[in-house]
């Protein structure tokens, strides 16, 4: 196989998500299984023209998982092969990105949310769909980027390749991650925070937020100022979970 099987992070994003509809089926197993159909790398125009046939027999090919067809509906290969169109890609419930520039909101932090649906924290960092990613000063909240997490799974690294989606970030909110995955969230210099019960995004911000007046050690460290004095702001769970 090429050293670059997918051509784009469209593609990328595309075969993902087919792998999800097919009841999770490895990322990884999916591309060896369309590259037997298609010379690589598999672009975006080579996808569109998969028919829910194509995918049927290309399943049952050696690359792919054995008996991976076995139990799939063909309801679920038929949403396989819309997402391999680059249908349905967009969600509904998709937040408006807020205009943003660099530099706008001094004092302020990047923080990433793992997320899967709507504006919450609902997400595992080694599986949410995607990542939003908010700027943070003491008095402004915005939405500067959604970022898809899926595309980094056919990577053979993909905790390391999701870590590099956020890797300007400073903080990662999830509601779970193992442990050498934060490792190499931290060797990218982002600050992982569990929250197990998720919830919100703006209510986890709000909290965060409140934090930034005064912010305990950990925090001061992230921004670059002094700690302050922890009376103010209790965020122990984070600190026990992180």
């Amino acid at each position: 196989m090429s050293a670059t099987p997918i051509a784009s992070r469209e593609a990328a994003l595309r075969i993902a998500l087919a792998a999800r509809a097919l009841d999770g089926l490895d990322v990884r197993a999916l591309v060896g299984a369309l590259s037997e159909k298609f010379d690589l790398p598999l672009t975006e125009s080579k996808l569109a023209s998969i028919t829910v046939e194509d995918l049927r027999s290309i399943l049952a090919g050696d690359h792919a998982e054995e008996n991976c067809v076995v139990g799939l509906s063909a309801d679920a290969l038929k949403e396989a092969v819309r997402f391999l169109w680059g249908e349905n890609i967009e969600n509904s419930d998709t937040p408006a990105v807020d205009r943003y520039e660099e530099g706008e909101m001094p004092g302020s932090i990047r923080v990433a949310i793992a997320n899967n649906k709507g504006e919450n924290l609902d997400g595992h960092f080694g599986s949410c769909e995607r990542f939003l990613v908010y700027q943070v000063s003491s008095d402004k909240i915005k939405l500067v980027a959604i970022r898809s997490g899926l595309d980094a799974d056919a990577e053979e690294d993909k905790n390391k390749a999701r870590a590099a989606v956020i890797a300007d970030c400073d903080l990662v909110y999830i509601q779970s991650i193992g442990g050498p995955a934060a490792a190499k969230v931290v060797r990218v210099g982002v600050h992982p925070l569990k929250k197990p019960k998720g919830g919100p995004v703006r209510v986890v911000l709000d909290e965060l937020q409140s934090a930034l007046h005064s912010p305990p050690p950990w925090l001061a460290r992230i921004m670059g100022l002094p700690a302050a004095s922890l009376a103010k702001f209790e965020v122990e769970e984070e600190e026990e979970e992180a």
